[in-house]
């Protein structure tokens, strides 16, 4: 039998993300798990939804650009201090190397092994969160987390961020591959 637990979201863990924007002429950022995929088609559209207390949403929606930013296990300490600390009250514009790409208000972290540099594309307006949505205008990755020249996972460590238990979760091994296990699979009739 299973227990009903009112409409509670429970697609965690989710990857833990940075996101970077510039607010009153000064870098942010922000740790977020929140993060959806809007396509795999070119363009490529990516969602952050974030609580309207963020500071960092007035950069976005001033600059109309961001940064999604994705660190590994061994950036935890500093990708949760930026979870846990307001830009409204500290200064995160120094904790990173930054670099710029074609858009200047869209500050990206050289420590992070993928980083994707977003122009914003539309805002959805919800009562205690603005969902912002971003078309990837270049996307920056080490070479050391490609195989093949593909992002491998493995390589970068993500954080997985659960936010029913709080804590922070390591990514598992791939068991088998998709759009091919299922061809040999027949429904029961």
């Amino acid at each position: 039998m299973k227990k009903q637990l009112d409409g509670v979201n429970c697609l965690y863990p989710m990857p833990t993300v940075l996101v970077g924007t510039v607010v009153d002429g000064t870098p942010n950022f922000l740790a977020i798990a929140h993060v959806g995929i809007m396509n795999f088609a070119t363009p490529h559209y990516i969602s952050i939804s974030s609580a309207k207390i963020h500071y960092s949403n007035r950069g976005i929606a001033e600059n109309r650009t961001f940064s999604v930013n994705i660190p590994s296990e061994d950036m935890v300490k500093a990708t949760d201090y930026c979870g846990i600390k307001s830009g409204k009250k500290t200064d995160k514009s120094k904790i990173f190397e930054l670099f710029h790409g074609e858009l200047n208000a869209a500050p990206m972290i050289q420590a992070c092994p993928v980083t994707m540099e977003c122009r914003l594309y539309q805002t959805v307006d919800f009562k205690t969160h603005d969902l912002f949505i971003g078309e990837i205008v270049q996307t920056y990755v080490e070479e050391s987390v490609l195989t093949e020249g593909a992002v491998d996972f493995a390589k970068v460590k993500p954080m997985l961020f659960d936010m029913p238990r709080k804590k922070y979760w390591r990514l598992g091994e791939p068991f088998t591959d998709c759009w091919q296990i299922g061809l040999a699979w027949k429904p029961e009739e």
